[in-house]
């Protein structure tokens, strides 16, 4: 259970907001309410998708006070505190890009490999290009297409339109690259790694614990943000990491913790 305790949260907390979104919107039991797009946090605080929120300032929407102060919630947050862990703990496309991942192990098409390499950088520019498709159509270039909110809305409102682009994602991820979606193309996370690289929550790395297996770097969805597994102690500093925790998971020598962990039993 120790090996899964991390998977076990990340899930616990994605499908447990999918609950709530759906109680909030159809009963009396009104903790959240709408999407991931915009909510309200028990009836009076607002929430919104920051990133949404620039693109239709690119657009040239009018902005409402209630959309500008939920979206600065959302970056105090994750930007202080957090960081890219929306990714890993509440999107809900990470629940089918982890399953695709699953499958491409129990199949074998790891051993392949990828029949693309996408680098790295990608989805930056995709960001770019997002905001100014933004400028180009006056709309929220991304949010109109973004198999993120359609899956969301989806599961909520039972609006299954968006099918085909999730759907596009999951064979994506299987036959074409691990991680494809979420660790190269998807210009949300792009956002959220440009706003956590000082955010407090972080993984700890101790050299001398490590005995060099690299089972981290084998399950980290961003291998590159674990540069200093085998070289030095030290802290995962990149922005681009999710803060999903397998890599602490499978760490058989605990030399990987996150920090706020580490701090909490010093003071014991």
């Amino acid at each position: 259970m120790k090996k899964y305790r991390y998977l076990l949260l990340r899930r616990i907390v994605q499908i447990g907001l999918l609950v709530l979104y759906v109680l909030g919107n159809y009963t009396s039991f009104k903790i959240l309410q709408g999407n991931l797009s915009a909510s309200l946090l028990f009836g009076v605080i607002p929430l919104s998708d920051p990133y949404a929120i620039v693109q239709l300032f690119f657009a040239g929407t009018i902005i409402v006070a209630d959309a500008l102060l939920g979206a600065l919630i959302i970056v105090l947050v994750y930007g202080l505190f957090l960081g890219r862990a929306y990714c890993s703990f509440v999107c809900p496309i990470n629940l089918v890009t982890d399953f695709a991942a699953f499958l491409r192990r129990i199949l074998g098409l790891d051993a392949l490999g990828n029949l693309v390499h996408f680098k790295n950088s990608l989805r930056y520019v995709i960001l770019v290009l997002s905001l100014l498709m933004s400028i180009v159509f006056g709309i929220a270039a991304f949010e109109a297409i973004s198999p993120i909110s359609m899956l969301h809305r989806g599961i909520i409102f039972g609006a299954w339109f968006g099918f085909l682009s999730v759907l596009g994602v999951f064979l994506l991820d299987l036959f074409v690259a691990k991680h494809a979606f979420c660790g190269h193309i998807c210009p949300l996370g792009a956002f959220y790694s440009l706003i956590s690289r000082f955010a407090i929550l972080k993984v700890n790395y101790d050299l001398e614990s490590c005995t060099h297996c690299m089972e981290c770097k084998k399950i980290c969805p961003q291998k590159q943000v674990l540069g200093i597994i085998g070289k030095e102690s030290g802290t995962i500093k990149s922005g681009e990491c999710t803060r999903c925790g397998r890599c602490i998971e499978v760490c058989g020598d605990n030399a990987l913790a996150f920090n706020l962990l580490s701090f909490l039993k010093e003071k014991k």
